[in-house]
């Protein structure tokens, strides 16, 4: 699961390109010569998402391996370009807590801009580096992980009880030491505790 760039726009109506704001991103996973060449296809996808991103509205847009991830607040939007393992709900997370922190950054100043800025680049680059893993994202996905391992860690040890309940019951049937009153009371009581074992 990987963040590649994640941009914040003004959006100027359908028919005028949408100001960048801030952008950042981590193209470290392309090849040194083509980082420039996929930065500037970023921007370009970016301002035509955004340009069909009327306000209030949200999308996620496919191409190729990866998901664009929409978001037009009022006018100010931002869009964050994820791989397909990445959750949507939590790329839509990143993209509200950025316009609000950058809407508290900048308090009116994004409304006055007339051409690309950088006011919020390092607000963006912050999040691509902190949300790499989803889950600093998500807290539901980070609750959800820790249930899931707890779930592997309570099926091992069951699977590993009654692997020794299964040794035990060998054992007592090999058994020199223990009188035939003594496995007979033995077998009883696992057959009366069966009621209790979960499958």
């Amino acid at each position: 699961m990987r963040v590649t760039c994640i941009t914040i726009l003004k959006y100027n109506g359908e028919n005028a390109d949408p100001f960048v704001l801030g952008v950042g991103s981590d193209v470290s996973n392309f090849g040194y010569f083509q980082r420039q060449t996929v930065r500037e296809m970023l921007q370009f996808v970016s301002r035509t998402i955004i340009r069909r991103t009327p306000p209030g509205q949200r999308q996620s847009v496919e191409h190729e391996e990866y998901y664009c991830h929409a978001c037009n607040k009022n006018g100010l939007a931002a869009i964050a370009f994820v791989d397909r393992e990445y959750p949507a709900r939590s790329a839509f997370y990143i993209l509200n807590k950025v316009l609000e922190d950058f809407e508290a950054l900048s308090k009116e100043a994004w409304k006055t801009v007339t051409a690309d800025a950088e006011l919020g680049n390092l607000l963006c680059e912050a999040a691509v580096k902190d949300y790499q893993d989803p889950a600093n994202a998500d807290k539901l996905l980070k609750v959800q992980r820790e249930l899931d391992e707890t779930k592997v860690v309570l099926h091992k040890t069951i699977d590993s009880l009654l692997a020794r309940g299964e040794k035990l019951d060998s054992l007592v049937e090999k058994s020199t030491d223990l009188s035939m009153a003594s496995q007979v009371f033995y077998k009883q009581a696992r057959k009366q505790n069966q009621c209790c074992i979960i499958v």
